[in-house]
């Protein structure tokens, strides 16, 4: 080496050997900084991967056949930029039995420390959170119900009380970490923005919706109103009120959301107006299948709790007692078997109040009669749970303002004194 060194017709580069070895130590990465140099690498690969798909997808709108949708074009490019988005994350292979064990312990103890000695999130409901433990992370829950039970007003209510709930405590790297309530999604396929706001502006201010369409408000209710709206503007609750979305276009959105706002808890209403990547005319069972399979998957991959709203087959109607079961779910093909939780709303009052008699009748005051028995009372059907027992929750229902809150049990009440 000596000899090269003294040798200084070697040219290397323009170079001498000597220059070249003195460079090389002056240019050597050290120990403390190959984390940096590690993200710099970690960043240029990202931004080569980007340049890959911008040019994938001009080749592909160049070349693509005269039939090919350009809303196929643009899922998969939306897909591609996600698979890129999520890459660095380390989530599947096999896991220790310790490590799982360590994180169920974790997640009693902090259970058992937080308010209502919940494991998932409260839905602002007492008697269904005890039922159910709150909404569990990774978990689709289908709630169904026949038009006119309050399925749609239940899940306002719900998303809603995990909104105003919301706390978060600030990370040491600047994210927030969500320790009550959290951010909702609403995807509402069926209702208009508008339309939904007013619903939920209507349930919070106890004022039918009908008298805020008409504006017919006197001052106190206008007020009410107001104060109603603003509270809610500041609330993590954000809506999506776009039709005919696909699977594939829902899920999208909802890792988007993720990722920019945060995400803790979505509402799809309903589940039959999503659709699938199958053709028209195929098998609609099929279709479903792919749609309740791609939403548990998504459930499980966004780690929250997804909450899809379903309707029921009209068998429902020729049966004496019409409170729905999970044979009514069969014609939408693996809702049940997917669903961590199947719960339906039946209200006995909708049904009664349309078999009135003719007054002054002995029918029509054994009529009367049944109507104060369940008036105002709804009832959630725990048809299917994973995580613990079925059974039926009694909730109050407000049928003009479409709200759900605790019954007030006799026990619940103030002691009286007379």
């Amino acid at each position: 080496l000596k000899t090269f060194m003294n040798d200084a017709a070697i040219d290397v580069g323009g170079m001498t050997v000597a220059q070249y070895l003195a460079r090389l130590a002056a240019e050597a990465t050290t120990i403390i900084n190959a984390e940096d140099y590690g993200r710099a690498i970690y960043d240029l690969a990202i931004r080569r991967n980007l340049i890959l798909i911008g040019e994938g997808m001009v080749n592909v709108a160049y070349d693509a056949p005269v039939d090919m949708p350009p809303r196929t074009q643009i899922e998969d490019a939306e897909k591609s930029l996600f698979e890129l988005a999520e890459t660095g994350r380390y989530d599947g292979g096999f896991r220790r039995f310790t490590d799982a064990m360590a994180r169920a312990l974790d997640m009693a103890a902090a259970a058992y420390q937080r308010d209502g000695k919940l494991s998932g999130i409260s839905t602002g409901l007492t008697d269904l959170d005890q039922r159910l433990g709150g909404l569990q992370h990774s978990d689709l829950v289908i709630l169904a119900g026949r038009p006119g039970m309050g399925k749609t007003a239940l899940a306002t209510n719900i998303a809603f009380n995990i909104a105003k709930a919301y706390r978060f405590e600030v990370e040491p790297d600047g994210t927030h970490k969500t320790t009550n309530g959290g951010i909702v999604g609403f995807f509402s396929l069926e209702m208009s923005a508008d339309q939904l706001a007013t619903r939920i502006v209507a349930e919070q201010a106890a004022i039918p919706s009908y008298k805020i369409r008409r504006g017919d408000l006197n001052e106190k209710e206008f007020y009410e109103l107001t104060k109603a709206a603003q509270e809610i503007q500041s609330l993590p609750l954000y809506i999506d009120d776009t039709g005919g979305l696909s699977i594939v276009q829902l899920a999208a959105r909802a890792r988007r959301l993720k990722r920019q706002r945060g995400l803790d808890f979505m509402v799809v209403d309903y589940l039959q107006l999503l659709s699938g990547s199958s053709k028209k005319g195929e098998n609609r069972v099929q279709e479903l299948t792919e749609i309740t399979t791609g939403l548990k998957a998504l459930a499980k991959e966004l780690h929250v709790p997804i909450m899809a709203l379903s309707q029921l087959s009209r068998q429902v109607e020729n049966r004496d007692d019409k409170r729905p079961q999970l044979s009514d779910l069969r014609e939408s093909g693996s809702i049940e078997q997917d669903a961590d939780a199947v719960m339906f709303v039946f209200r006995e009052e909708y049904y009664l109040k349309n078999k009135e008699p003719k007054p002054g009748t002995e029918e029509h005051l054994k009529w009367q009669t049944d109507m104060a028995q369940v008036h105002g009372r709804a009832e959630v059907i725990i048809g299917k749970q994973r995580h613990g027992p079925t059974g039926t929750v009694m909730l109050q229902f407000e049928d003009s303002v479409t709200r759900f809150s605790d019954l007030a049990d006799a026990d619940r009440l103030p002691e009286r004194f007379e």
